[in-house]
């Protein structure tokens, strides 16, 4: 197997909760799984990364993991997973998991015998930190879901760290018993067969042992980046992974970088380094946010996403960059960077076009090929989500109004990537037969599978369409990106270009027609019309062309 075959590959994520429950009780299982791969292999991707299924309390919906080895009985069994690694295998699909290991259960064993005392084996697999001399926590982090990062246990008179919630203690990366536990622990999956990891938070896994006040000017909630994004052996704990478990598979590793820039970036991903193949950025995630951080109703602006997304494409030349819109903790793309109403099917098929034919790995999360948008869920009631639970108190405590909390709740809990995928327009969307954990989306009925199986302009087939183009022109994969007309307020356009071809890319952004001047030099070449979401678009490449409302044109070129 080509050690690099994840260049050319595109994953889907499967939040399984969500994707389809095949024993009736409300929740997604492996079995579901199992059943829809034909779906997924008719898609065209080439990878599935799971979000976690091993057992877990589900504080955090699975990323707080109470062992390793065992599958949440929720989902299955090891038998139902190695299942679902050979009939994903035997069509072509490989599978990647999440591996969460800045962080555990408190549940988990190792943290059980870690507090009881402070001498033992366990003692020090986590981060115990003395009070100040008033009793106060070791310094002002906060954690991520709202009050402090730490958590008193009267047993060691001592606090841990949890940059998460309080049943997430953060596990101790200085121990090396800690490092040589997680590595078996990647290996004995490896053995089993997956294809690779997606490393939850792994930017966080190296404190600064001074553990430093941070400023009084950093909002309260992830002030402890100053102390633990990025820290002082991140490298060389992720060099050592990689010499101890991920070069002896040709795995594909995905690192989640919070608060990491793309020169920092090329540190984890510059193949010289030895660290992982690619990592999520979150640049482009945080063009929208503002006083309350992500639970905001600002809109981005256009060009600060070119800006971003092209930064990227241009430093991370000798790394790799991953390309998504969308996850398990982010709002549906259609309604944050599209038109989630008059426009939706083209906006989300514009989308779709922008980011891959970008270089890297596109991910594409469940029901994104289907154009979901966020869920207009009626009451707050109704949202599971323990941010967004956080949040809507941090927010009353605040004295925003009832409207405006609705109204950010609604852009931006991570609900509205887990409502259950709407397999058909029933009243279940041939989800489960009896209730599902979370409600469903009041869009089933228009929004599903069935009804984009059954429509040949949809934006699944589009979906199939880029996932086709990626595997016929090596252009996509290894050529270098150029921004067209930079300034333009509207219309976001690049070239992909090697030795041997060049892939032209507009994407309109704009609800309104509008002019598009193409450069002349590139009009002079003959060109090929390789795909649009409109169904009469100009066949060859014009001087001037009239984008319609979220038009997207993708020609290509022999020079």
């Amino acid at each position: 197997m080509n050690k690099d075959w994840w260049k050319k590959s595109v994953v889907y994520q499967i939040y399984p909760q969500s994707f389809k429950d095949s024993n009736g009780d409300g929740i997604g299982d492996l079995k579901g799984i199992i059943s829809k791969l034909p779906y997924l292999a008719d898609l065209g991707i080439d990878v599935i990364w799971l979000n976690p299924i091993y057992l877990s309390p589900l504080i955090d919906n699975g990323y707080d993991i109470a062992d390793y080895y065992q599958i949440n009985p929720i989902y299955g069994t090891l038998d139902d997973f190695k299942e679902l690694l050979k009939k994903a295998h035997q069509l072509g699909i490989k599978i990647i998991m999440d591996l969460v290991v800045n962080h555990t259960s408190d549940q988990h064993s190792w943290f059980q015998n870690s507090k009881k005392s402070r001498l033992g084996k366990y003692a020090d697999f986590y981060i115990w930190k003395d009070p100040q001399s008033n009793g106060a926590p070791p310094n002002n982090w906060g954690s991520t879901f709202g009050g402090s990062a730490w958590e008193y246990v009267p047993e060691r008179n001592q606090y841990y760290l949890h940059l998460f919630a309080k049943q997430q203690p953060d596990l101790n990366w200085e121990n090396p018993e800690v490092r040589a536990a997680i590595y078996k622990m990647m290996r004995h999956w490896f053995k089993i067969g997956i294809d690779g990891f997606r490393m939850d938070v792994i930017s966080l896994i190296s404190k600064n042992q001074q553990y430093p006040d941070a400023p009084s000017t950093l909002p309260y909630t992830k002030n402890y980046y100053v102390g633990s994004s990025n820290g002082p052996r991140v490298h060389e704990f992720l060099h050592e992974m990689n010499q101890e478990v991920l070069k002896h598979y040709p795995s594909l590793t995905v690192g989640e970088t919070a608060n990491t820039n793309s020169e920092q970036a090329l540190l984890y991903t510059d193949p010289k380094r030895q660290e992982l193949n690619m990592v999520f950025h979150f640049d482009h995630m945080h063009l929208d946010y503002g006083h309350f951080g992500k639970f905001s109703d600002i809109r981005f602006k256009m060009s600060d996403l070119r800006q971003v997304l092209s930064e990227w494409q241009l430093k991370l030349e000798k790394g790799w960059n991953s390309l998504y819109w969308s996850n398990h903790d982010q709002p549906r793309a259609v309604t944050r960077f599209g038109d989630d109403q008059k426009y939706r099917v083209e906006s989300a098929k514009m989308l779709g076009t922008l980011l891959h034919m970008m270089k890297g790995t596109p991910y594409i999360f469940q029901g994104e090929e289907l154009g979901m948008r966020n869920v207009p869920f009626k009451t707050l009631s109704q949202y599971q989500d323990i941010e967004t639970i956080n949040m809507i108190k941090t927010l009353r405590a605040a004295k925003m109004s009832e409207t405006y909390i609705k109204r950010v709740v609604f852009l931006k809990s991570r609900d509205n990537a887990r409502t259950p995928m709407p397999w058909d327009d029933t009243v279940k969307a041939g989800f489960t037969k009896g209730t599902p954990w979370l409600d469903f989306s009041p869009d089933n009925s228009v929004i599903n599978v069935v009804q984009a199986l059954a429509d040949k302009n949809s934006v699944y087939y589009h979906y199939q369409k880029l996932i086709e183009l990626r595997k016929k022109y090596p252009v996509i994969i290894d050529g270098n990106y150029a921004l067209l007309n930079p300034n333009d307020s509207s219309i976001y356009s690049y070239t992909r270009t090697n030795k041997n071809e060049k892939l032209i890319v507009i994407c309109s952004f704009s609800r309104f027609n509008v002019n598009f001047n193409v450069p002349t030099t590139l009009v002079k070449e003959k060109s090929q019309l390789l795909l649009s979401n409109y169904t009469d678009s100009p066949e060859e490449l014009n001087s001037k062309i009239v984008m319609r409302p979220y038009e997207a044109l993708i020609y290509h070129q022999n020079p």
